[in-house]
């Protein structure tokens, strides 16, 4: 029997990862993930900052990005090969970077993706955006019911599915992120390959386990958060995770993102 490998992989909507890029740095000397997954990189991939991640090590890297806008980035000090980027939103923007880890974890599949916001308005006659994305969900959930590998799906899914997952259940029923009607959707998704929401299995319900709070609001005083950030595993992967954590100091740094690192720790 091969010695089982201890890994640790790491998400974070950095909210631009080039204003940002010594907290990206601070967070990988502190927290050494094996690997960083990273959303709403907001950069082409021609001036995606390299060098700081060859620096520290992660020397692997699949970006998905364009530019100002959305974007993707799975960085590793493991090999990996790119495995796939899907277009869910079925209009071009960069929301999707799959790989295939090589060497330790060999075979696990780890998507990394950017789930649209959704807009204000929670009716898809008045806010098309709305719309965009209940199907992009529909879409990942045809994609998700074909899974026939170790999967690992992170990244800001813009949606509190449970009521334990804001601050204020009865206050968001009708609100972007916590309607009953984007709860179905996603609970189809995690439906279709069995994904185990490593979130709530380290973390049960109704425990504390915020992972955005608006810049709008005094989130310090008031603690208005939501869990929009996510980290499922495939029913043949989910066994191997051991621990998972969020990093909240990183959201009282210096002109934060408005979302903290996810972390879960796994032997493969």
């Amino acid at each position: 029997m091969p010695k089982a490998t201890r890994m640790k992989i790491a998400t974070w909507n950095i909210n631009s990862v080039r204003l940002r890029i010594d907290q990206v740095e601070r967070f990988l000397t502190e927290q050494a993930p094996d690997v960083l997954c990273l959303q709403e990189i907001k950069v082409a991939e021609p001036l995606f900052p390299h060098e700081m991640f060859e620096r520290l090590g992660y020397t692997h890297r699949a970006i998905h990005g364009q530019k100002g806008y959305h974007g993707v980035a799975t960085v590793s000090k493991v090999p990996f090969r790119d495995f796939s980027k899907h277009d869910w939103q079925d209009n071009g923007e960069a929301r999707h970077i799959g790989v295939e880890l090589l060497g330790p974890g060999q075979g696990m599949v780890l998507e990394n993706v950017y789930i649209p916001a959704g807009g204000d308005i929670a009716d898809r006659e008045v806010n098309p955006k709305f719309g965009q994305k209940l199907d992009f969900l529909e879409r990942m959930s045809r994609w998700a019911d074909k899974i026939d590998r170790p999967t690992l799906i992170v990244g800001d899914f813009n949606i509190a599915p449970l009521e334990s997952d804001v601050y204020d259940h009865k206050a968001l029923l009708k609100v972007v992120s916590h309607t009953p009607i984007e709860v179905e959707t996603l609970k189809r998704l995690q439906d279709a390959a069995g994904f185990d929401d490593l979130g709530r299995r380290f973390i049960p319900a109704p425990e504390r386990n915020y992972s955005w709070w608006s810049y709008r609001s005094y989130w310090r005083q008031k603690d208005q958060g939501r869990r929009l950030d996510h980290m499922w595993a495939s029913p043949d992967l989910a066994p191997q995770a051991r621990g998972h954590h969020f990093v909240e100091e990183t959201r009282r740094w210096d002109q934060p993102s408005d979302h903290i690192p996810l972390v879960t720790e796994f032997e493969l």
